[in-house]
């Protein structure tokens, strides 16, 4: 555990060194998370008014309209999420091969491919219409059945995005070569001794486990805008967190494209280090 803990925060540190000498990178994922609560909340509402939910909360599933609806959701979600990704990686390989790229550089980047992006959000959001299905009909096993096929989808597709960046190839093609590219360099699972979202995980839940008790306290001195203040501060932390654990996730994804690919390991990450997110077949 520890072993893992202290390689999960080398792997933290060395893209952080990437960010640190490209501050705006964070801008995607902030543009992402914008984007994507004006998206949630352009869906709600109407489906809301709909009556969507309270046909949920009485079958215990969508029905036709809910999953078209849903189809759409999860395509102009993926669209937003993919598009800022492959802005975040192609301007984090520019870095990582000695270059200054700029916030304009990202977004170009991703505007020249943004056919394959939303070929590989429709592919994603049928996926993902899949795996809500089988979760909401097959009850316990089918929860488990689709986090099993949801592992083995993100695990498959890890690479897709710095593919579509680099090699101009299609949505299906990059995730063959993803596939292919895992399973011929270093076998077929990407080893669970490091995460950078566990690190950020366990930074969110050491925040809140301290917070609440404060929060609870004040709540009990009758402080209504002392409980807002602070929940609110709390919300902004996690964001923060969660902004700054995308950025590192997508260098790091990118550095891993590099290695896989062309061989080469940047000046901010140790080989050893890149090499040991692997297990070999």
């Amino acid at each position: 555990m520890f072993t893992r803990l202290s390689r999960s925060w080398e792997l933290v540190k060395a893209s952080a060194a990437v960010l640190r000498s490209d501050k705006e990178l964070i801008l995607f994922p902030l543009v992402s998370f914008i984007a994507s609560v004006i998206i949630m909340i352009t869906f709600a509402v109407p489906m809301a008014l709909a009556g969507l939910f309270d046909e949920v909360s009485t079958n215990g599933q969508f029905g036709p309209a809910g999953i078209i609806v849903g189809f759409l959701f999860y395509f102009v979600m993926y669209t937003v999420v993919i598009f800022t990704n492959t802005a975040l990686v192609g301007a984090a390989m520019i870095r990582l091969r000695g270059g200054d790229p700029t916030l304009r550089d990202g977004i170009d980047i991703a505007r020249t491919h943004v056919g394959q992006i939303l070929g590989y959000a429709a592919i994603s959001a049928t996926v993902g219409v899949i795996l809500r299905a089988i979760s909401e009909r097959g009850g316990l096993v089918g929860r488990i059945v689709s986090s099993v096929i949801g592992f083995g989808w993100n695990l498959a597709t890890f690479l897709v995005v710095p593919i579509l960046v680099v090699e101009d190839i299609g949505p299906v093609d990059a995730i063959k070569r993803s596939t292919s590219l895992l399973k011929r360099t270093w076998g077929e699972q990407i080893v669970g001794n490091f995460s950078i979202g566990m690190i950020f995980g366990l930074l969110g839940l050491a925040i809140i486990v301290a917070t609440v008790p404060m929060i609870i306290f004040i709540a009990s001195a009758g402080s209504v805008f002392g409980v807002v203040l602070l929940v609110g501060m709390l919300v902004a932390v996690l964001v923060g967190l969660g902004l700054i654990s995308s950025t590192l996730n997508g260098i790091y994804v990118a550095a891993l494209y590099r290695y896989a690919v062309e061989g080469e390991i940047s000046e901010q990450f140790d080989s050893d280090l890149i090499a040991s997110a692997f297990r070999m077949k």
